[in-house]
């Protein structure tokens, strides 16, 4: 199917698009992945940076998962007999591959959380509201950005079982959502590993600009 293949090159360029990196070399006058974790994205951003960019960032990573769902969807609606669900799977899963391993920077990215939350809640709001707020607690709670992210990834899935209304299109979304659940946990490798020996870095916004 032509279609999956253009959306699926459309959505990993969107995600290549990596707004830390730029955000941080125009605003700091260094590359973020030479910083703090080394990680592109929105904590280390906060760490680095400040929280300006963070927010900048945290806001362009999402929209980059709102997009690549909309683009999907409009090639759903224009290519006659396509698979809109899966066009909005293929763009979801792409568009994450695209921010953790960008093509336009030696496909060194961040974990794709944020835009993650993008697509989800794109693809079903409900859900994706409840992920949010599910991750915001824990993240309060522990100070640990790594275990909200890591938390409401795994989330994801359950939900996907008990909530089969709201979403963008219907679909069979639940091997989709372990997909994205995977990606997210395996981009938090680093972290796992750093729970499992209690040297976990802990997020304050005190001292950040």
């Amino acid at each position: 199917m032509v279609e999956c293949v253009v959306i699926a090159v459309i959505a990993y360029l969107i995600g290549s698009v990596n707004f830390s990196v730029i955000l941080s070399k125009k605003m700091a006058g260094f590359d973020v992945r030479e910083k703090g974790s080394g990680n592109a994205g929105t904590t280390n951003m906060l760490r680095s940076v400040g929280k300006k960019a963070a927010a900048i960032t945290l806001i362009c990573d999402i929209l980059k998962g709102v997009v690549a769902i909309l683009i999907a969807m409009l090639i759903g609606k224009i290519v006659q007999g396509s698979n809109s669900a899966l066009l909005v799977q293929i763009a979801g899963i792409a568009v994450i591959l695209g921010h953790a391993f960008p093509i336009f920077f030696k496909f060194k990215g961040g974990k794709g959380v944020a835009t993650s939350l993008g697509v989800l809640i794109m693809s079903n709001w409900q859900i994706g509201l409840i992920c949010l707020v599910f991750a915001l607690i824990l993240m309060a709670l522990t100070q640990m950005v790594s275990v909200g992210s890591i938390a409401a990834a795994i989330l994801y899935p359950v939900l996907t079982l008990f909530i089969p209304q709201n979403y963008i299109v219907p679909g069979n979304y639940l091997i989709y959502s372990i997909i994205l659940a995977i990606l997210v946990v395996f981009n938090h490798r680093e972290n796992v590993k750093r729970l499992l020996s209690g040297t976990e870095n802990r997020i304050s916004f005190k001292g950040t600009k």
